[in-house]
């Protein structure tokens, strides 16, 4: 047995991925994109034309329009290859305005249904600002399902959980990468690896915490810089995963008998106490995590400038 098959026998494998001609080979149960993969994607050869005819058919006049439609050209394509979800994300630019996220992730869900996509399919990633959680607070209200992406503090955690929403994506590799930067040259690489991963140890807090208070809210563990950060959650709800990495657990043995990593009992071993957190609150404590702070932000930056870029090769086509 290989790493990726045992890893879905205790966690449900999701690929990282707008390249839908790659899911057949890894059968991931369902699939994430983002701006920046959709991006990736369009540069190549056997995706190009899905963006020019989106261009053909919805013109260059809104291209906000002509973006959505062709994230869901996309999300309908990658649906063909999985038994399961696809997360499709609102523009990183609305991630600061609840009303106006509301309005394009209904949108979204229409598009999809005008392509008679089932609603419990999708999920609609949001950034995890207090914005987006309040939207995400609407839309579960309204029956859509969201997946609060760009999560990298426990306060965003909780304040998700608290909302209500169908499922979270705390990013593994980019903590890492905050913590490594910090560190500098004393960053011992073998010392802060598996379970001492920065990365990993925020995703065993949160899922602690959620299975400690029976928060229904699905953990999926993101953004994974090797396969030993994905190994070392194996048990999580779910891990979303890039090709080249799901590529590396098919290629590797895995240990005989190996046993998930988190479960319920780890949970129970060490209770916390049950935290709400209002509007200053959260702000409050998210401004205290520093890592979290300059993270997210770099994020919405990063997903907006993709978005831009998206844009102009659509003007271009």
């Amino acid at each position: 047995m290989n790493q990726l098959e045992a890893l879905k026998q205790s966690t449900t494998v999701v690929a990282d991925t707008g390249d839908f001609m790659q899911l057949a080979q890894f059968q991931p149960q369902d699939a994430t994109t983002n701006p920046s993969l959709i991006l990736k994607a369009v540069q190549k050869p056997d995706y190009a034309p899905l963006l020019e005819q989106a261009v053909a058919d919805y013109g260059k006049d809104d291209l906000g329009f002509t973006m959505d439609q062709l994230l869901v050209r996309f999300g309908c394509e990658i649906l063909k290859h999985i038994p399961g979800r696809v997360s499709t994300e609102v523009d990183a630019r609305l991630s600061f305005d609840t009303a106006a996220t509301v309005t394009r992730a209904k949108r979204i869900m229409g598009l999809y249904r005008q392509r008679g996509v089932l609603p419990e399919r999708v999920l609609i990633k949001i950034a995890a600002t207090w914005e987006g959680i309040e939207a995400a607070r609407q839309l579960e209200a309204q029956g859509i399902r969201t997946n609060l992406t760009l999560l990298f503090a426990f306060c965003q955690a909780v304040a998700c959980g608290n909302a209500g929403v169908q499922l979270i994506s705390p990013f593994v590799g980019r903590i890492y990468d905050w913590y490594k930067k910090q560190a500098g040259a004393s960053w011992d690489e073998q010392a802060m690896a598996g379970t001492n991963d920065p990365g990993v140890q925020s995703v065993r807090r949160i899922y602690q915490y959620f299975k400690l208070h029976g928060i229904k809210t699905e953990i999926m563990g993101a953004s994974f810089r090797n396969t030993g950060q994905i190994m070392a959650l194996s048990g999580c709800d779910l891990l979303t995963i890039s090709p080249d990495l799901l590529a590396q657990l098919a290629a590797t043995e895995a240990p005989a008998g190996m046993q998930p990593e988190l479960t319920l009992q780890m949970a129970q071993q060490h209770p916390v106490v049950a935290v709400h957190y209002d509007e200053a609150g959260f702000r409050y404590a998210l401004n205290e995590d520093a890592m979290a702070t300059e993270k997210l932000a770099e994020g919405i930056r990063a997903f907006a400038a993709d978005a831009v870029k998206l844009e102009q090769l659509m003007l271009a086509a």
